[in-house]
């Protein structure tokens, strides 16, 4: 297994909390993997990418052109970030009707399951219900018991289902 993912959203979307939960899947199902991120300036909510690298590799960067898959949680951060996907890669994105890109609006399935703020969990379930990633979600429900608080987890257990819902 080996697949290259980018994530891209803006400051407290919730990016790096999406990539500890695909590291934790990846390291649960056996896979080696590998995660970088870049914070620029995520506190005054401009664009956040992240990377997450499943399977063999060396370096946790992904270059122009080579990632798999990728996940935006802006539509807006598409044009700023999608070039890093490859030609034939997928990219899963927070929007409504965006021609040749698998758009879900996230952000109102979230908000429709009682957790607003977990758009990025629901755009995840999106993509694991749609077969696009390296686990299915029963792995990823698993990785967010992992690493989300008792405090949020029925949210964020709840946002999640509506995405793999959504994407039936």
């Amino acid at each position: 297994m080996r697949q290259r993912i980018v994530i891209s959203g803006r400051g407290g979307q919730g990016v790096l909390t999406l990539t500890r939960v695909l590291a934790e899947a990846a390291a649960a199902a056996g896979h080696e993997v590998i995660t970088s991120e870049t914070h620029g300036m995520a506190q005054r909510g401009a664009a956040v990418i992240s990377t997450v690298k499943v399977g063999p590799f060396h370096g946790p960067l992904i270059s122009p052109g080579e990632a798999e898959v990728g996940l935006f949680l802006h539509a807006a951060n598409f044009p700023v970030h999608g070039h890093y996907l490859r030609p034939d890669g997928t990219a899963f994105v927070n929007g409504k009707d965006i021609a040749g890109l698998a758009a879900v609006d996230a952000t109102a399935l979230a908000s429709a399951s009682g957790s607003p703020r977990s758009a990025n969990l629901a755009l995840l379930g999106y993509a694991a219900g749609k077969g696009g990633l390296f686990a299915g979600p029963t792995g990823f429900e698993e990785a967010i018991r992992c690493v989300t608080s008792a405090r949020h987890l029925g949210g964020n257990l709840a946002a999640f289902r509506a995405g793999v819902e959504a994407s039936q």
